[in-house]
């Protein structure tokens, strides 16, 4: 096992992270400029009582700012067919053409056939060096059964099934 300083090795602390395998999901909200999608896979569970979830948007990203001012948002798990819909957002906001959507909650983007759905208003943002933590309340959650895409290694993977 490699040892490394986080501080002074940030591409061997990536590396590190990378070992972690996550799902992959897709957030969208409601803009200004319509509705709009981010890929992410910094969503994890909080509380069970209440129901809360939360995600991390970078504050480098170019769709920062809607996330950041969004009130509500819907956090989709993308199911292992679903690579190009990761990959659609991964590269544009409004990757929404072709997709089975519909308008939810506080219009909100919500994307059909994905694993589970969690639609959220948001509970707290908390700043945390180059992202911020968003905390949401869910509202309404969906969910079927599958297999999920996963991100490893700086790769997309999926397991059989």
């Amino acid at each position: 096992m490699q040892v490394l300083d986080p501080t002074t090795d940030s591409r061997g602390y990536r590396s590190a992270l990378g070992a972690f395998a996550t799902g992959v999901t897709i957030v969208t909200t409601d803009s200004d400029e319509g509705p709009v999608g981010i890929t992410v896979n910094s969503f994890s569970s909080v509380s069970l009582d209440p129901p809360l979830v939360l995600w991390s948007p970078a504050k480098g990203s170019n769709r920062f700012h809607h996330f950041a001012e969004a009130k509500h948002f819907a956090i989709h798990v993308l199911h292992s067919h679903q690579r190009y819909i990761c990959e659609g957002f991964a590269r544009n906001k409004a990757a929404f053409d072709g997709l089975d959507w519909e308008i939810g909650d506080h219009g909100v983007p919500i994307i059909g056939g994905c694993l589970a759905c969690f639609e959220c208003d948001l509970e707290a943002s908390h700043d945390a060096g180059d992202h911020v933590i968003q905390v949401g309340r869910v509202r309404r959650a969906a969910f079927r059964e599958g297999a999920p895409l996963l991100f490893q290694s700086g790769k997309l993977v999926s397991l059989p099934g």
